[in-house]
């Protein structure tokens, strides 16, 4: 049962064929054969996704149904839904449960989709090979000796393994783009402000932005869309009408696309990789359109922009895990700065507690201007730079990552190397530009590798549209 999308999975249901409670079993069946070994799910809602399912049965027997109806998800640990434990994968929240539900997951549950479990991830969502989980590293199930990326890798690991039929993810800097990419999925990472964040432990906040990992730009168009929009709950969304995100037309027009030259001849990019973006270059020009090299040469600068702000809203954000509140307390303490200190020490992983000290460092008094308020007119100018190309272009494509995915367990002297694994995803973070990763390529080591596409804040449905018109073109 690997339906590439939901709309193939609904003619098997409506006809009878199948019944969502076959296809709820038929992903519990995958889970339990498969996750002892690979460590994707924390948790798994077994009993009551298959009380949902007959629900949503005989919602669909009634002409009842939402558009969700048969499609089965995993949520990221970062997530929160009413009564169930969340814990950012860190000892830090042992134990505890959600009060409420994120307003993406009430958003896909109101339209009938079923929450099948809650899946690994890099603790706090900070990492790129989710190798820094508080429960264990995820293995890519195309590889078990790769990792799956980072962060959300135990979403990209479900879906890729076919525990589920899509998977909520967070993306801070490419957290759903390169695992997506090191998966063969489709990865999304919606304009800042369209989805809301209620609900999402936060990271950064000015960053973190919740979309799908998917089997096809149809799936990850459709859920997008329904968890889009204004919340009450979060100030910082658009009230800007969500457009139809599932139209999927192909371009109307020629289109002029830009590609970033300094990406193309950037030491490190894999030659296969490299020779996939020039072909479909070539693929592009020979249906008419428009591909020229810009130049970015701000490349380098885009990393340590990110670091810098990211830890300062990690330090803050991350305060409030304090062993008093709630989650884990530290035993033997004597007073209350004990209780913080033992606590936080002890309930926080070392990747954790070196961005927090970064960050508490940037903010620090001295050091405000010079790094924060720095990296706060670096961000700006960035972005600045992004919307000139954007008005002369309609998309800019790139590669999503340097490489496919690498072997698990590698050792660092200098743990910031995993830092650049973000070098091409995290533009559209700094900026916040929609952007989609979509395999289009297979290297010679078995594993695939994907093109990632980026176009004006706001303008989802016609990224959307030109990732699906793509990835026909290179599939063909």
């Amino acid at each position: 049962m690997n339906y590439s999308t939901l709309s193939e999975l609904r003619k098997d249901i409506d006809s009878g064929a199948k019944s969502v409670v076959d296809v709820v079993d038929f992903h519990l069946g995958q889970i339990a054969e498969k996750n002892a070994d690979l460590n994707i799910f924390l948790e798994v809602y077994d009993e009551e996704a298959r009380k949902r399912a007959a629900q949503v049965d005989q919602k669909i027997s009634e002409g009842s149904a939402g558009r969700l109806a048969g499609m089965v998800i995993a949520i990221k640990d970062n997530l929160c839904y009413k009564d169930h434990k969340v814990s950012a994968s860190s000892v830090i929240l042992e134990g505890f449960e959600s009060l409420f539900s994120a307003t993406a997951i009430e958003r896909l549950l109101e339209e009938d989709a079923i929450i099948i479990g809650r899946t690994n991830c890099d603790e706090f969502a900070m990492g790129s090979s989710n190798e820094n989980s508080a429960f264990g590293s995820v293995k890519n199930p195309l590889d078990p000796t790769c990792v799956p990326g980072g962060s959300s890798g135990g979403s990209a690991s479900a879906v890729a393994a076919n525990m589920c039929q899509l998977a909520l993810g967070t993306d801070t800097g490419g957290s759903i783009r390169q695992p997506a990419s090191f998966t063969g999925l489709v990865g999304y990472k919606p304009t800042y402000g369209r989805v809301s964040r209620h609900g999402l432990i936060a990271y950064a906040s000015s960053f973190d932005q919740i979309g799908p990992l998917a089997k096809s730009v149809e799936d990850a168009a459709l859920v997008t869309e329904i968890m889009a929009g204004p919340d009450d709950y979060d100030s910082t969304l658009s009230q800007k009408p969500v457009e139809c995100m599932t139209g999927l037309e192909e371009p109307s027009k020629k289109l002029k696309i830009a590609y970033i030259e300094d990406c193309l001849t950037r030491e490190g990019l894999d030659s296969e990789i490299k020779a996939h973006i020039e072909q479909a270059i070539e693929v592009l020009k020979a249906e008419g359109h428009v591909v020229e090299p810009v130049s970015f040469p701000y490349l380098d600068y885009l990393v340590p922009i990110y670091y810098i702000l990211t830890t300062a809203e990690a330090s803050s954000n991350l305060a409030r895990f304090d062993g008093v509140h709630s989650g884990y307390r530290a035993e033997d303490v004597t007073d209350l700065e004990s209780v913080y200190k033992k606590s936080r020490s002890e309930g926080f992983g070392t990747e954790v507690k070196r961005r927090i000290m970064l960050g508490t460092f940037v903010l620090s008094s001295g050091y405000y201007d010079a790094f924060f308020g720095k990296g706060q007119k670096a961000r700006r100018f960035v972005q600045q730079k992004t919307d000139e190309i954007l008005e002369e272009y309609d998309f800019v494509l790139t590669p999503t990552s340097p490489h496919t995915a690498f072997k698990k367990d590698l050792e660092y002297t200098d743990p910031t190397v995993m830092y650049l694994e973000d070098i091409f995803t995290v533009q559209a973070n700094i900026t916040g530009n929609p952007a989609i990763s979509i395999p289009t390529g297979k290297h010679t080591n078995g594993l695939p590798f994907s093109v990632q596409l980026m176009n004006k804040r706001f303008a989802d449905a016609e990224l959307f549209a030109m990732a699906k018109y793509l990835d026909g073109l290179l599939r063909k």
